[in-house]
């Protein structure tokens, strides 16, 4: 992790998201809280559209360009996760390093906690020559079928 990331406590609930938007400055709106508040409830990755059509569904109504221009403001400050998918953008409420388990049947992103050895990390950083200040791994698989 870099000496700056360090220094910012990381994001992991609802209420330091919201104290992370106030720090910065920025407008804690309505809307701003409506997607946050679905982000930390629904601990899944979401697309814009889906974000939309929840929030409308719960009757808290918010139009496409404000879901969007939302999102894009908070994950431009680091205070909720995009992740560029070949289908689109998705957002997490996870903004701190970590990693994702992809399951391909069912599209599902699945934040986890991996803890590299620091052998390995000392391993690669003489490999390349750079050194090792943070890391995400990305893995690949299916559900397993029930039997």
């Amino acid at each position: 992790m870099t000496k700056e990331a360090a220094a910012v406590k990381p994001i992991r609930s609802l209420e330091d998201a919201v104290d992370r938007c106030q720090a910065l400055g920025m407008r804690l709106s309505r809307q701003r809280r409506f997607i946050l508040e679905l982000l930390w409830h629904e601990k899944e990755h979401l697309s814009a559209r889906e974000i939309y059509d929840r929030l409308n569904k719960q009757g808290k109504e918010i139009g496409h360009t404000s879901v969007y221009q939302n999102l894009e403001a908070l994950s431009s400050q680091n205070i909720i996760e995009c992740v560029e998918r070949s289908d689109g953008r998705l957002y997490g409420n996870i903004s701190d390093s970590h990693s994702h388990v992809n399951c391909l049947d069912t599209n599902q992103i699945l934040d986890v906690e991996i803890k590299l050895p620091e052998a390995l990390i000392r391993e690669l950083e003489q490999q390349t020559g750079v050194r090792i200040t943070d890391y995400s791994i990305n893995f690949y698989g299916y559900r397993r079928q029930q039997e």
